[in-house]
């Protein structure tokens, strides 16, 4: 935002005081968490400590001056020492009437909406107007009230001036995270698409594409999960109507919201509400918590910030037990029941159609029947598991593209990052929510034969749906997590000549970079920026292209964090000031690049790094690099090996 407009519209402001209060937080003190009612600003008065908003992360120090609106979540973790600071809560409009390009300005961006963060040269002439207008305001009087909201203007009035003085320009809010807030206070209005964008700060496209690379998902989809998590809520907590449900949530009628229910959570809402309760009074349920289960689709859960470590176990399963749901079970139990039936019909038709044949013809005791020669025994870490020696309908969650690369289509994946290698691939494949916490409702509705996970939580909640193999991907090689993969789809030769070509690859792509005088050069990988610093990879294992450049072209990152490449056993990276980025930089840069990242095109700083300067910097797309599967490995290295050698010399 301009800040000359930020100056005008506080001019014309009509302004009313909520509260003013003084807080002190101190080392052992509980995790502390609160949504803004209305626009406030945060100023520290002693200590340092850490805050966030939305996500986002600042640093809180004596005369640091926050700024944030209406419905920001706030987030205090515990200090390492005593802090102390202000908060003015305040609601701000335009005083009527007001003039017609205000009203422009207004909705363009509005101020009292920004978040921003200011650290003032002068900060005294802030802080003392802050204790008179503290001290006053507990007096409770109208006067000193009045008194107050004056020194407030004036108190506005010498934050603006230091930041003008020192030429800051306030930070937009997230888009995202301000997208999603405009859903949860507007969940009972309709929504458009444009109308859902121009409050977000952005065009429909961009933000549909957010929320893609963000949530995986899109924006109607995600509010349609959204309204459907709080009907859920209204009917399990309140005895409001079917119809008063509907309202609450922007649906037409309660015939509507019906369809809608049963269309997401499988169930319709009457049948629902009885199941838990009558899950709720099971005894062997471990809490009354343990009812909401039931057909529970994935958290409604984001991250603001950019994915910087991609083995996270991501959301947590928020009601979510080891036992599956009542549903689940239910359907399993109905499905046996009709196998069973089936399979008493077939033999009996097949008796009344043919006499027994004489004993003398019968199978040999030890030979095997045909349906047990279909099957087979691998060792997992979960113990033996048998499954099926060609297993047809395969689904599996995060290592997409070692099953496709062993010749194997997955009937059900997890959610693909746009711009994947296989994206294409797998684009008429059935998407079953985030590889952390897939819909098991969605997986049993594809009749797997085999379930690939990869972790202990996926496999708790899958197990009992179909034969399901654990890969703990995060403890093995790539080369031996293909190798298992290969053993339970039974390709385990094309496994091993998977990683033959891979291996012939990498030494022709060294070879050729070795002949361009780049193999010994130094590289560095990169993503962020919007919070003047950088998250700099320290590790193999990070992802964003790391596996390949660091460890399988064995190129190098520079001086300052070689030793932590080698050595780091995780996926590491360390938040980096633009200030000593350039001691980071290597001959060569790699930066993870994503729809709504920071652009740094008119930075001085980031501009001044040699590697930049030079025409040196590489942007690779995060989807690409997000994924360590052999597919995916492949197609990071063709496009590193490209890169380098088109890239601009080191002289």
């Amino acid at each position: 935002m301009n800040l000359k407009e930020h100056i005008l519209l506080w001019t014309h402001a009509a302004v009313e005081i909520i509260d003013i209060r003084r807080h002190t937080s101190s080392h052992g003190e509980q995790f502390l968490r609160y949504r803004l009612p209305c626009s406030a600003f945060i100023c520290a008065t002693h200590g340092n400590a850490v805050i966030l908003m939305d996500g986002i992360r600042y640093e809180l120090y004596e005369g640091t001056v926050i700024h944030g609106g209406k419905g920001i979540i706030i987030e205090l973790p515990p200090p390492a020492e005593l802090v102390k600071y202000y908060l003015i809560l305040y609601r701000a409009r335009l005083a009527l009437p007001a003039r017609k390009h205000l009203l422009s300005v207004m909705n363009r961006d509005n101020p009292f909406e920004l978040q921003y963060i200011c650290s003032p040269d002068a900060p005294l002439p802030l802080l003392d107007k802050l204790k008179v207008m503290h001290e006053h305001w507990l007096k409770g009087g109208r006067l000193e009230h009045l008194y107050v909201k004056s020194l407030l203007y004036q108190w506005v009035y010498e934050l603006l001036r230091q930041l003008h003085a020192q030429h800051i320009q306030p930070l937009k809010p997230d888009v995202l995270a301000t997208a999603i807030r405009y859903m949860e206070n507007n969940i009972s209005r309709p929504l458009s698409m444009d109308k859902l964008a121009e409050a977000a700060g952005s065009s429909p496209r961009s933000l549909s594409r957010l929320f893609r690379l963000r949530l995986h998902t899109s924006p109607n989809q995600y509010l349609i999960s959204l309204r459907m998590e709080k009907a859920r809520e209204l009917l399990l907590h309140t005895e409001a109507s079917l119809h008063d449900i509907a309202a609450a949530i922007g649906h037409p009628d309660a015939y509507y919201l019906g369809r809608m229910f049963k269309k997401h959570f499988g169930i319709s809402p009457g049948r629902y509400k009885n199941s838990v309760k009558a899950a709720a009074a099971w005894p062997e349920m471990t809490s009354g918590a343990s009812g909401f289960d039931i057909v529970r689709t994935s958290s409604l859960g984001y991250s603001v910030d950019n994915h910087y470590q991609y083995k996270s176990e991501g959301a947590s399963f928020m009601f979510k037990s080891a036992r599956p749901s009542l549903f689940i079970t239910l359907l399993l139990c109905f499905t046996i029941v009709l196998s069973a039936c089936g399979a008493g019909n077939t033999n009996t038709a097949a008796s009344s159609a043919s006499p027994s044949p004489p004993a003398s013809t019968a199978p040999a005791a030890t030979e095997k029947p045909a349906a047990e020669a279909q099957s087979r025994i691998i060792t997992t870490v979960k113990g033996d598991i048998e499954i099926p020696a060609d297993p047809q309908r395969v689904v599996v969650l995060y290592m997409l593209g070692d099953v496709l690369a062993l010749g194997v289509k997955p009937v059900g994946v997890s959610d693909v990052s746009e711009g994947a290698a296989f994206e294409d691939e797998l684009s008429d494949v059935q998407k079953l929510g985030t590889w952390f916490e897939a819909s098991p409702e969605a997986v049993l509705s594809l009749n797997p034969d085999l379930i690939i996970v990869p972790s202990d939580k996926t496999y708790e909640v899958l197990k009992d749906i179909a034969p399901t193999v654990l890969v703990p991907y995060d403890k093995m090689s790539d080369e031996e997590r293909v190798s298992f993969i290969g053993e339970a789809l039974g390709k385990e030769n094309q496994a091993k000549s998977l990683f033959d070509e891979f291996y012939a690859k990498v030494e022709d792509s060294k070879q050729k970079l070795k002949g361009a005088g780049i193999l010994d050069r130094t590289v560095s990988i990169m993503e962020g920026g919007a919070k003047r610093s950088m998250a700099v990879v320290t590790s193999k294992q990070f992802g964003r292209g790391s596996q390949v450049i660091y460890e399988y072209l064995g190129m190098k990152a520079p001086a300052i964090i070689q030793e932590k490449v080698e050595t780091s056993a995780g996926a590491t990276g360390e938040d980096v000031s633009f200030e000593v980025l350039a001691d980071y930089s290597g001959d060569y840069m790699f930066r993870s690049s994503y729809e709504g990242m920071a652009d740094l095109t008119q930075d001085p700083i980031w501009n001044s790094i040699p590697a930049v300067k030079a025409g040196r910097l590489i942007n690779i797309d995060f989807g690409l690099s997000y994924y360590s599967d052999i597919y995916s490995l492949n197609a990071q290295l063709d496009y590193i090996a490209e890169s380098l050698l088109a890239a601009p010399r080191v002289e």
